[in-house]
């Protein structure tokens, strides 16, 4: 299907823009910098990651997002930050890369959006090489009752204009569905609307 012209033109920048706020930006230098080895960012959207990355720990990355429309803003911030990426045009839920072959995955606010989340995540931890790591800042299901229903009611708007964002995912379910442990979990609301600004970040590694 043929994206519209919303999709084309207006979404990008919102999402932009809304990805790239200060307090957005706090959030990705809590995990971005930890990237080390051989990297697949999963859901790299417009780049906003590139200035977060430790060259000195970085060897290649590899980045996925199936948002085209998007990967103009993103070979920029790349080209910007002087790092080597290959920048691929494909979604995470079949990812045609080896087993082990990365040391790092990245995702940054990238599973609300994932059509098959738990089979995008099977796959990262697929290629996850043995004793790596999968770095994760993530918005989703809130805590309390009240903002939960909150995000169920603006669910069917918010979807329609945000890229088909869902506001309450349950991150660590997910990734513990996926065969990801999470030792050092971190939430908290960011500044702003409730259902949309409750996070999980943190790093995961593979259960045996």
């Amino acid at each position: 299907m043929s994206s519209s012209w919303y999709d084309r033109h207006i979404l990008p920048h919102a999402l932009d823009y809304a990805c790239g706020l200060p307090m957005v930006g706090r959030q990705r230098q809590l995990v971005v910098p930890l990237a080390q080895g051989r990297v697949l960012e999963v859901g790299i959207g417009t780049g906003l990651n590139m200035r977060y990355y430790d060259k000195t720990r970085v060897t290649k990355i590899t980045a996925l997002d199936p948002a085209l429309e998007l990967h103009p803003l993103a070979r920029e911030r790349i080209a910007q930050a002087g790092l080597e990426v290959e920048l691929l045009g494909l979604s995470a839920e079949k990812i045609p890369l080896p087993d082990a072959s990365f040391d790092t995955v990245l995702i940054t606010y990238t599973l609300c959006t994932i059509p098959d989340p738990l089979a995008a995540l099977h796959e990262m931890r697929r290629v996850l090489a043995p004793g790596g790591q999968l770095l994760y800042c993530e918005h989703g299901r809130a805590p309390d009752e009240s903002v939960r229903r909150w995000q169920e009611r603006l669910q069917p708007l918010w979807g329609k204009f945000s890229g088909g964002c869902h506001l309450g995912r349950d991150i660590p379910a997910l990734l513990q569905a996926a065969g990801f442990a999470l030792p050092d979990l971190h939430t908290r609301y960011l500044p702003g609307p409730r259902p949309m600004t409750f996070h999980y970040w943190g790093v995961a590694h593979a259960t045996p």
